[in-house]
């Protein structure tokens, strides 16, 4: 997975930074959203149509919340893969899951990358992806792995942060950004590591440029919903 920042760059720098936010990232996902992240994360598990005996995927899954709620989603009977480049969020994904005692599907934590998917074609049932693709390099072609490893007919849920288009709500993000979310990285000594978020939302393509980019990267349906009055979207895309 790579990182849009305004220098392109490597692989370890990927690594790297997500391996030290790993330790305060579920801290920070819960005060930054209010505890709504959740919310917004079981709308994309509706979105991707993930059930009972499916086989599922979450790319870039972080500490685990998506492939969490996939497990349950999908059951005893299922299998759930989730992806991540950095190996400390996954060893933390790996804990919770330890931790969560309600029966749910085996998940499979995988080191990788997000642009070159280690599964086979056609191989997923349903697929989720929460603050991923804005970080990607080449979101054409993290879509495009979407696409190939996506049985016909299956979809993939993408949520991530959102432009809102009206004077209000698009200052309210960036009151958002200017005096929550950067305050509170300094707080916890991470303000280089979140500095990133403003610029890779200003570059990331609006609802309608990323069904665009949906449907040259193959997939006959796409739609983009804007949630939490247009702050966040899900990008939900399927194939025939």
């Amino acid at each position: 997975m790579g990182l849009a920042q305004p220098s392109s760059p490597t692989a370890s720098d990927i690594q790297g930074l997500f391996d030290r936010i790993a330790p305060v990232y579920d801290r920070l996902n819960e005060r930054l959203s209010f505890g709504l992240h959740r919310v917004w994360k079981r709308m994309a598990v509706r979105w991707s149509g993930a059930a009972p005996g499916h086989t599922a995927l979450d790319v870039c899954c972080g500490s685990g919340d998506l492939a969490l709620m996939l497990s349950q989603a999908v059951g005893a009977t299922g299998t759930v893969y989730g992806l991540d480049f950095s190996a400390e969020l996954l060893a933390v994904a790996a804990t919770r899951e330890a931790k969560t005692a309600l029966p749910q599907a085996p998940i499979h934590w995988l080191q990788g990358d997000a642009l070159a998917l280690p599964l086979a074609t056609a191989s997923i049932d349903a697929a989720t992806m929460g603050y991923g693709l804005r970080n990607l390099t080449d979101i054409p072609q993290g879509l495009a792995e979407l696409r190939r490893v996506l049985k016909p007919q299956a979809s993939a849920a993408i949520l991530d942060f959102h432009r809102p288009r009206g004077g209000l709500a698009e200052q309210f993000q960036r009151w958002y950004l200017d005096t929550l979310v950067v305050p509170t990285a300094q707080q916890m000594g991470l303000t280089d590591e979140y500095a990133y978020i403003g610029p890779s939302l200003d570059r990331f393509p609006l609802g309608p440029e990323q069904v665009m980019l949906a449907h040259q990267a193959g997939f006959d349906r796409a739609v983009h919903y804007p949630i939490a009055g247009g702050l966040m979207g899900v990008l939900v895309v399927s194939y025939r």
